[in-house]
Formats: C-alpha cells, sequence, structure tokens
C-alpha cells in the first residue's frame, strides 16, 4: 500500500489557453480539486509556494479554506521557503489551519529553489547573519519553527494582562498538538537528507535532486533514503518516518491523454538550476497503463518511499487534472500493489 496524493505549483496566466487565468482561479481550483481528489479516494492534496510568481504563493489560507471543504484528505505544501517565513507567525497559521483541518496538515518545508528575483528574501526582511548563507538561514528558522511547535511555554508573562493568563511562561496560539511530527524537509542532497533525520522531521524528494553520482535520478534518490533512514534510526526516534517522493505520471487512456502527453520525453536529463550546481531532472512517465505499470516497477525511489505525489498540470482545468488522478489510481495503483 501506498499513499497517493498530487503536487500543485498552482501556475496561472491570463493567456486565453490557460484555464487558470488569475491568482482567484489558481487558488479556488486548487481547493476545488482537493475536493475531487478527496471524493476519488486520493489520499493529500499537496501545493508548491513560490515568491514573485503566478503561482500558489502564502499557503495557509489556502491549506485552511480546503481543510474546511474537506473531511479525510491530507493538506500539505512540497515545499514552503524557509527564507522567507517568520517562525513565529508560521507556527500561529499553522497551527490554526491544521485545528480548521483536524489534524490533516502535512507541511513541507526547505530551503527552497531559485526564485523569480534576486536575493527575494531580502524584500520580506530578512538576512543571513555574518558569516552564514541563505541556506543557513532558512535551516535556522526552521529549527525555531521545530522547537515552537513543540508547544512549550517560552515568553514571560505580563504581571498586568488584558485577560488572564494560565500559569508559567506563554506558547504561541493556538497550539496543535501532533503537528510537530507531521513536518517534512524537502531534501536535494544526501546530506540535508540526514540533518532532516537527526531534528525529527520526515522527508520529500521532488522531480529533481543535485546530482552527486551521475546516476539516474530514481537510484540516487533511493540512495538519499536509505542515508535517511539509516540516519533517522541512529538519532533514537521512536515513530517511523514518512518519505515521499514527486512524480510526473500520465496513464495514456484516451485520445485527449496521448495528444498532451503521448509525446513526453522519457529519459532524466542533467543541468543547473543554480550556478556550479549540477542537478539531475526526473523523466515524464507517460504511456499507456499497462507499460506504464511495467516502468513505475523499475523506479526504486517510488519503492522505497510510502508517499507519492503526483505532478499535475494544473492550467488544464480542475474536471481533467481530477481525470489524471483517477486513471493512476484505477488503471496503475493496483497493479502495482499500491491499492
Amino acid at each position: 500500500m501506498k499513499k497517493i496524493g498530487f503536487l500543485s505549483f498552482g501556475h496561472w496566466s491570463p493567456s486565453p489557453q490557460s484555464g487558470t487565468r488569475s491568482g482567484a482561479d489558481a487558488l479556488l481550483q486548487s481547493i476545488d480539486l482537493a475536493v475531487a481528489a478527496e471524493e476519488l479516494g486520493a489520499d493529500g492534496a499537496y501545493y508548491r509556494v513560490h515568491h514573485f510568481a503566478r503561482q500558489l504563493a502564502s499557503p495557509f489560507p489556502l491549506l485552511a479554506a480546503a481543510g474546511a471543504k474537506t473531511r479525510r484528505i491530507e493538506l500539505g505544501t512540497a515545499v514552503i521557503d524557509m527564507r522567507y517565513e517568520n517562525p513565529l507567525y508560521m507556527a500561529e497559521d499553522a497551527g490554526a489551519a491544521d485545528l480548521i483541518a483536524g489534524g490533516r496538515l502535512q507541511l513541507g518545508i526547505s530551503r527552497g529553489s531559485p526564485e523569480q528575483v534576486i536575493d527575494g528574501w531580502r524584500h520580506f526582511g530578512y538576512v543571513p547573519e555574518e558569516g552564514k548563507s541563505d541556506a543557513d538561514m532558512a535551516r535556522r528558522h526552521s529549527e525555531i519553527f521545530l522547537d515552537l511547535l513543540r508547544g512549550e511555554g517560552f515568553a514571560q508573562p505580563n504581571p498586568r494582562p488584558m485577560f488572564p493568563n494560565p500559569p508559567g511562561l506563554l506558547r504561541l496560539e493556538p497550539f496543535s498538538a501532533g503537528l510537530r511530527d507531521r513536518i517534512w524537509w524537502g531534501a536535494a542532497t544526501d546530506a540535508t537528507a540526514v540533518w532532516a533525520a537527526k531534528l525529527g522531521m520526515n522527508l520529500q524528494s521532488s522531480t529533481l535532486k543535485f546530482d552527486e553520482s551521475g546516476e539516474p535520478l530514481h537510484v540516487q534518490q533511493a540512495k538519499q533514503i536509505r542515508a535517511y533512514r539509516a540516519a533517522w534510526k541512529e538519532a533514537g526516534h521512536t515513530r517511523e518516518p514518512r518519505v515521499s517522493v514527486s512524480r510526473s505520471i500520465f496513464a495514456l487512456v484516451n485520445d485527449m491523454d496521448r495528444a498532451y502527453f503521448g509525446g513526453s520525453e522519457g529519459e532524466d536529463h542533467f543541468g543547473y538550476i543554480e550556478p556550479e550546481k549540477r542537478a539531475v531532472f526526473g523523466r515524464t512517465y507517460a504511456d499507456e497503463p499497462d507499460k506504464l505499470v511495467e516502468q513505475l516497477k523499475a523506479d526504486e525511489a517510488i519503492a522505497e518511499a510510502d508517499t507519492l505525489l503526483l505532478t499535475v498540470p494544473n492550467q488544464l482545468g480542475v474536471d481533467y487534472n481530477a481525470h489524471v488522478i483517477e486513471s493512476i489510481l484505477k488503471h496503475v495503483a493496483p497493479a502495482l500493489g499500491w491499492r
């Protein structure tokens, strides 16, 4: 059995060819797709966060709204760029959204990828400490956020408060018990996966990672996952960690599927998303269901993970993306033992 969800970047464009032409469209359709995915029996609705872009940005209003419209499906991010975040305000937002959703949030956080503007986090008021990098700053923000989610008091109460306080130091409210165990780290390297394991975060591995061996993405990811699990065991955590991988997978079951994805490239490729950092980009799986099953059997990272996130072409509209999800759940997942 494997949990299967979707991952949407929430792209929008005013182009007549786009089914998602505004920020409002992107947000409302994201909620509608979560509702549709839940009805189809999918396990998760995940959203990517990008700033200064025609995509989804501030995730918590979206997660809260989706949480109010659904009852079972997990709601998450993959990922929130922690270079841009105030950990204290984020802890309040996350706690509120998780309570609205009844404890279903699965928050993926990370250093983030290159953004649309140069050092965009500076516009949000964040600057790395002397001698530190933006990645160091993101990890520091993450550590503060994780500590806050423990729910321990840390702030000295006012001796003359407006309202009565409980005894002792005060914590941020609202507090959602259990959310600390539902934080994931999006790791692009083996080293950051090991770091995440030590801190007790679940692991998200994307459709790309920094190239560390020249091997195909799924092979490098499988090694990353095994290194993560070894570090988790060594750290002595008492619960079982969760691991997700993201994939672009399309079952070609009708003419529309073949028109959109029939000519998709079926190989990994290597390139650069940052200067001097070579990355491996995962292939798109697009084929008839029986052939797709055989291809996916050979993906070592999917085999290692307990959760699979399907990247969806959200600008093709809610109905078509629901069809994409249903095709995997109906025609592919059972043959692979995922259902």
